[in-house]
């Protein structure tokens, strides 16, 4: 097991960072670690992702990862700027090296045995279970973890405050969660409570 999924373990919640500009996701995480959130990811869609990755990973408190991470080449640019995990939502055996490489953790997407099982076999620490919702939640990964019980399940995609008990129960390590606490409409309108509010309601359920 990486030494880093104990850690992940403890967080529950990875909010998933994905906006149009990168001040907006800086703004979101900063509002976020002001709620209690430690643990993000960037994905590669925010312009200069890896600018940001690097400002970010300087806080010693915060544990940075890089998301959407198309090809090796973006790896290495996420792992030099100091991500600690790299994710990608499909099963790509070119990350497996630059990420070994540098110690970092590497979660693969998957969404059927088949595909879990690729993950598995080229090299991957975590399953990315993507998109959950939209194939049964937490079902899903139930049925998933009957079949590997030993896997380290991360859902994501339309996981929310309410079910995540739901995903946990049914045996996800961790979750990955986006919109329902990076809503760029209320960072746009600096509508910093309503952030806040979402991550401590997210945080409150996760904890009790």
């Amino acid at each position: 097991m990486h030494p880093l999924i104990p850690r992940l373990r403890e967080a529950r919640i990875i909010p998933v960072v994905r906006t149009s500009t990168a001040a907006r996701a800086a703004t979101a995480v900063a509002w976020l670690q002001e709620a209690g959130l430690r643990v993000f990811e960037i994905t590669m869609t925010v312009p200069e992702a890896p600018a940001l990755i690097r400002a970010l990973a300087a806080d010693p408190d915060l544990l940075v990862g890089a998301g959407t991470v198309a090809d090796a080449r973006m790896a290495e640019q996420c792992l030099d700027a100091g991500a600690k995990f790299i994710v990608a939502p499909w099963v790509d055996a070119t990350l497996v090296a630059p990420v070994q490489d540098a110690g970092a953790c590497l979660m693969l997407g998957a969404l059927t045995p088949t595909e879990v099982r690729a993950a598995i076999a080229a090299g991957a620490d975590v399953v990315k279970v993507f998109p959950a919702s939209s194939v049964g939640g937490p079902a899903h990964v139930k049925a998933l973890r009957s079949v590997f019980p030993d896997v380290v399940f991360c859902p994501t995609g339309g996981v929310d405050a309410r079910n995540v008990p739901d995903y946990i129960a049914a045996g996800a390590a961790f979750v990955g969660m986006g919109g329902r606490l990076v809503d760029e409409a209320l960072i746009a309108a600096g509508n910093r409570a309503a952030v806040q509010r979402a991550a401590e309601e997210a945080l409150g359920i996760v904890r009790t």
